[in-house]
């Protein structure tokens, strides 16, 4: 089995994420459309081992994977230039990982399930957030000095 990860750009930390993603849903449900997540992508996930159902988006905050998200399935999407593109359809609910560090990629990147992190356990506070700036901690990382 395979998951994903990818850059969580634009969010300095796993609350920012949450925030972003409720406001979200509550435009669209304001607006009287359907209120799911969808991550749209360029390309759709091929290699053998991924199942959308039981698969995870994990999300790179400051240079470490902080948190996943369930991957409920796959919808074509159709954009306004009439490129179809792949959407990742996802479960609101987001999992506090154990921080893993990673470098920055552009797109996604498989995660095979023994390179994924450990979900925090129930009753564990999810680690601190980076007391450095993340372009700091990005650069150490890149350094392999953390």
């Amino acid at each position: 089995m395979l998951h994903i990860v990818k850059l969580c750009v634009g969010c300095d930390s796993v609350d920012e994420l949450a925030e972003w993603q409720r406001r979200r849903l509550s435009a669209m449900r304001k607006a009287g459309a359907e209120a799911k997540l969808v991550h749209v992508t360029r390309q759709a996930p091929r290699r053998a081992g991924f199942m959308p159902a039981a698969s995870s988006i994990y999300w790179i905050i400051g240079g470490f994977i902080r948190v996943r998200q369930r991957i409920e399935g796959l919808s074509e999407i159709r954009g306004a230039d009439g490129i179809v593109r792949c959407g990742l359809i996802l479960d609101p609910r987001l999992v506090p990982t154990d921080a893993y560090p990673r470098r920055p990629f552009q797109g996604w990147r498989y995660l095979s399930v023994d390179e994924a992190p450990a979900d925090l356990e129930a009753g564990d506070q999810e680690q601190p957030e980076p007391s450095m700036p993340p372009a700091m901690r990005a650069a150490l990382v890149e350094l392999r000095l953390l």
